[in-house]
């Protein structure tokens, strides 16, 4: 007697034994597919809501974070509480000499009231921002054209502006690339160097897209502000945890500025690493959420599979025992029955992953038109669901077929 996994006569029976209950067979069948492309539509989904979300940070570097100068709270070596007091460009040396952890220390220099950007008859009132080149060591631009500034703009205090991308679009509606004309800011003309604007949403002070960047040394000149700085921002190196270093980094600054070492509301720090590690926690979840929802449809399915299975075998008790008198063995019973669990869950399964890659598909096309996404499964990752599924759906016959095993000849063929 044949082996019943490779007797093809053994196949064209079950599926005839299938499709007697049509059904039952779809119902359960169906409950497979469902679940298989619940499960792979999840961690599909996961991946896209996390690559979304992972877009408004892109640019941003993640193990940075900035000083800003407050208000003293508590009297300290003769000064009153509530002196205001301000960072410069010594605190940002001293820092950059003091801390090797640090890959960058970052000066900002930004206008808290609107500039002009004048061309001709049209305007725009945006903000300015004086930029070291070392800034895109914090906040990466997209270059949209032109470059960023550079190491020269700022030793020679040139009069160049990268402007960001909709300033650009107000006040050059008919040239698609100002770069190498000229713009007035606040009625002085300034070189146009590049247009640049936010990879992601998150950004210092407000997006790119709608400052004027100048080399620091030329805002300082046109704003008068000496060697006064808005605010500090800094990146630590590869391992460097910020946490670690910024008691003693506002240590330092506190004990030129005559500030209580404990006087928390003199400044404000904050550690952009402890943000991302939250969002990195949110991402986990849902990666988790969309797991275990799927794994919790998956096997309802596989459940179904059992079901079926059960019902079938009862329902062929007779045919068992019969098979059993003209010599069929124990283990071909048992590998009859696991085939037509094999073959439902087959088949259902791999209808359940091509919809789900289909759905997917189709996502990443509308997403893609506005930039390239990339949310369709891995040939890896659909095995991987397809290979688990199988396995467990046998698995799920087991019960059933040990059942079918140990139904005797002459009980079976006196079964009603």
């Amino acid at each position: 007697m044949k082996t019943p996994l490779f007797d093809i006569d053994n196949w064209k029976e079950i599926g005839a034994t299938l499709a007697r209950n049509k059904t039952r067979t779809f119902l359960t069948g169906f409950g497979i597919f469902w679940g298989v492309a619940m499960l792979a539509l999840l961690l599909g989904g996961a991946r896209l809501t996390t690559e979304l979300l992972s877009r408004n940070f892109e640019g941003f570097s993640s193990n940075s974070g900035a000083i800003i100068a407050g208000t003293t709270g508590i009297p300290y070596k003769g000064h009153a509480k509530g002196r205001s007091w301000s960072l410069d460009l010594t605190d940002v040396e001293r820092l950059r000499q003091s801390f090797p952890e640090l890959r960058a220390v970052v000066p900002i220099f930004q206008s808290w009231d609107n500039v002009s950007c004048t061309n001709g008859s049209y305007s725009y009132s945006g903000s300015a921002l004086g930029a070291v080149p070392e800034y895109v060591e914090i906040c990466t631009p997209l270059m949209y054209s032109g470059r960023f500034i550079n190491a020269a703009d700022e030793s020679q205090e040139r009069k160049v502006a990268v402007l960001g991308k909709k300033i650009a679009n107000e006040i050059f509606p008919d040239t698609p690339d100002p770069v190498g004309l000229q713009v007035e800011l606040n009625g002085i003309p300034y070189s146009i160097v590049g247009v640049a604007g936010n990879l992601g949403e998150a950004s210092i002070n407000g997006k790119m897209d709608e400052k004027v960047l100048i080399p620091s040394t030329t805002f300082r000149k046109a704003f008068a502000r000496a060697d006064r700085v808005d605010f500090i921002t800094f990146v630590g190196r590869d391992g460097v945890r910020l946490r670690d270093i910024l008691p003693r980094m506002r240590s330092l600054i506190f004990r030129r500025h005559g500030i209580h070492p404990d006087d928390e509301s003199a400044a404000w720090t904050i550690d952009i690493s402890e943000q991302f590690e939250k969002i990195d926690m949110v991402f986990s979840g849902l990666n988790l959420l969309a797991l275990f929802i799927g794994v919790s449809t998956l096997l309802a399915g596989i459940i179904g599979v059992g079901n079926i299975m059960w019902v079938i075998v009862k329902e062929r008790t007779q045919e068992i025992g019969v098979r059993r008198a003209i010599g069929a063995k124990p283990r071909d019973i048992v590998t009859q029955v696991l085939c037509e669990g094999m073959a439902l869950t087959v088949v259902a399964g791999t209808a359940g992953i091509c919809f789900a890659a289909l759905v997917l598909g189709v996502a990443g096309l509308v997403l893609s038109a506005e930039r390239p996404t990339d949310v369709q499964m891995s040939i890896g990752l659909a095995m991987g669901i397809m290979t688990t599924f199988v396995v467990l759906g046998t698995l799920a016959g087991l019960i059933p077929a040990a059942k079918a095993m140990k139904i005797k000849p002459v009980e079976a063929l006196n079964s009603k």
